[in-house]
């Protein structure tokens, strides 16, 4: 039990601050790439606005489009599924928000403690189900990356231990519960440098793009 709480508090103090340093240092890092690559003098005359045009294309382009589906029924609907689970799971769990709570002084309501857990249990067939699905099509296993299974692994790692932990289901439970905040840092860690970025960098991509369309007139 000792080397378990040991363990615990270590994930909860010398590694957390290791992981957020590492954290908001490779996401500025990843924000002065993106403001160095620039943005090249638009000398055509604007036709309309950007920002209005900008914002739609960030909430059309969230909502797949018919021929998308069509294409691929299965990456729309199972990416869907695991990825409304792991959000509302993160931000309703009442331990979750009990945290955000105790840090910055700010809460919001909660999902009860069975509803968390069907969504969990639905979060994580969802994301065997991807990976199952990338190991057998055979255009996604040509051109998957060691980088694709990291950070599917870590994803996963983060939402399975959270289950063991809640059930208890590993003993001792400083253990299991190190186990998930230990995965969450290392997911915390790989965030700036992998794919993961994307969680930050969507929004702003999409703006962009309906933007410069919405410059010209033209609905992106």
């Amino acid at each position: 039990m000792n080397g378990a709480m040991e363990f615990l508090l270590w994930t909860k103090g010398p590694m957390f601050q290791i992981a957020l340093g590492i954290f908001a240092v490779g996401m500025l890092a990843r924000l002065f790439e993106i403001l160095l690559l620039g943005r090249a003098t638009n000398h055509a005359e604007a036709r309309a606005g950007e920002w209005l045009p900008g914002l739609r294309t960030v909430f059309t382009r969230t909502i797949p489009d018919p021929g998308t589906f069509r294409r691929a029924p299965f990456d729309v609907l199972v990416g869907w599924i695991w990825h409304l689970g792991f959000i509302i799971v993160l931000l309703l769990f009442v331990p979750h928000v009990e945290l955000v709570a105790g840090v910055f002084g700010v809460s919001w309501p909660t999902l009860p403690n069975p509803v968390i857990d069907l969504l969990t249990g639905i979060t994580l067939a969802g994301l065997v189900a991807a990976l199952l699905h990338r190991l057998l099509h055979p255009v996604k296993r040509r051109i998957s990356i060691p980088q694709d299974y990291l950070v599917w692994a870590l994803t996963f790692a983060v939402v399975l231990t959270g289950y063991l932990a809640y059930h208890r289901l590993v003993d001792p439970y400083p253990l299991a519960l190190g186990m998930h905040i230990l995965s969450a840092e290392l997911l915390l860690i790989c965030l700036p440098f992998t794919k993961l970025t994307h969680i930050f960098t969507t929004v702003f991509a999409r703006w962009y793009n309906g933007a410069a369309f919405g410059r010209k007139g033209v609905r992106s």
